[in-house]
């Protein structure tokens, strides 16, 4: 592969075109993803995420800096806006100022990411890479609450309202519903995806509001306060006719009327032990490969989930005038 980078001449059209087509399959690169950076240590770390203005990203940032300038060592904050592209624009342009580097919900391929690790120590946060140390929530034992949660309140189906396509997490969240709700009997219907902002939970409600389910569990807290606010302008009411949970227990997440059921994660915690995991690397630990670390999960119950009604009224009324 190397040949038809540095000495194209001597490799035939057909064979340079197919490996270049490869290579980017790969996430392969020239320059400086492929090549160490001679340098002085910066005493710089990377923490790249999908989208900043995301308030799910707040903690993670905040616990990723404490945990960073208690050690030394300065945050250089990174927000891709959900792009692949940007977010491999954006470390080929930092790495060489850089110690190390934490992924937040990247959308980058998996070959991507080990190619990028190979040159600099790195830990994945919300994701599992095979050879790459990561920190994950416990995805599993979240969904098992809220379907338990719901389950309770007599709902015996309800509606995934699905995040990104690129989404690591939102696979993993619909394989863990789909497997609780079997072991309790609950029926379970996928819709999407959509993007994970309040826009994004606009545009579910409006797919939702035709025959609304008892109950709506979505990829995060953005899209459920998203659902919740088409289907109230739209004359549903949230819990009485449908009851709605997210994930991530992001802040507003109290603060909307009613105040919405979610499955908490400590990101905080997950920012701060993605960094110490980090530090502990580039001062000689082994990198912990062979299994994610898992952050516990909890479900935090609010007033937008409710008792499932008999004879409750599917279809969206009138707002009232």
């Amino acid at each position: 592969m190397s040949r038809t980078f540095s000495r194209p001449g001597r490799v035939n059209a057909e064979t340079a075109e197919r490996v270049r087509r490869i290579a980017h399959e790969l996430g392969y690169r020239t320059g400086p993803l492929t090549h160490p950076f001679p340098r002085e240590r910066s005493s710089l770390l990377a923490l790249v995420v999908a989208d900043a203005t995301n308030p799910f990203h707040f903690d993670i940032i905040r616990g990723a800096q404490n945990a960073a300038a208690e050690a030394g060592y300065t945050v250089l904050l990174t927000d891709t806006r959900e792009s692949d592209h940007l977010e491999r624009q954006a470390l080929e342009r930092t790495l060489p100022m850089i110690e190390g580097i934490v992924l937040a919900s990247s959308r980058m391929s998996d070959s991507t990411i080990r190619v990028t690790a190979k040159q600099r120590p790195m830990v994945v946060l919300n994701r599992v890479v095979t050879g790459v140390p990561s920190v994950v929530t416990d995805i599993g034992r979240g969904a098992r609450r809220a379907i338990d949660h719901l389950h309770e309140l007599g709902h015996d189906r309800f509606t995934y309202v699905a995040g990104p396509e690129a989404s690591w997490t939102d696979g993993m969240r619909w394989r863990e519903l789909r497997e609780a709700a079997r072991a309790q009997g609950v029926r379970v219907r996928r819709i999407g995806p959509f993007p994970p902002t309040l826009e994004g939970g606009a545009e579910a409600g409006r797919a939702l509001r035709g025959e609304a389910p008892s109950a709506v569990v979505t990829y995060n807290d953005l899209l459920a306060i998203g659902v919740m606010d088409e289907l109230l302008k739209h004359g549903l009411r949230v819990p009485d006719d449908v009851s709605v949970l997210g994930f991530d227990d992001i802040f507003g997440a109290q603060l909307v009327t009613p105040g919405l059921t979610t499955v908490a994660a400590p990101l905080h915690q997950v920012g701060a032990t993605a960094v110490d995991h980090l530090l502990a690397v580039l001062k000689g630990a082994r990198p912990r490969t062979e299994a994610p670390l898992v952050v516990p999960t909890s479900l935090v119950r609010r007033r937008s989930t409710g008792p499932r009604r008999e004879g409750r009224v599917g279809r969206a009324r009138p707002p009232a005038p």
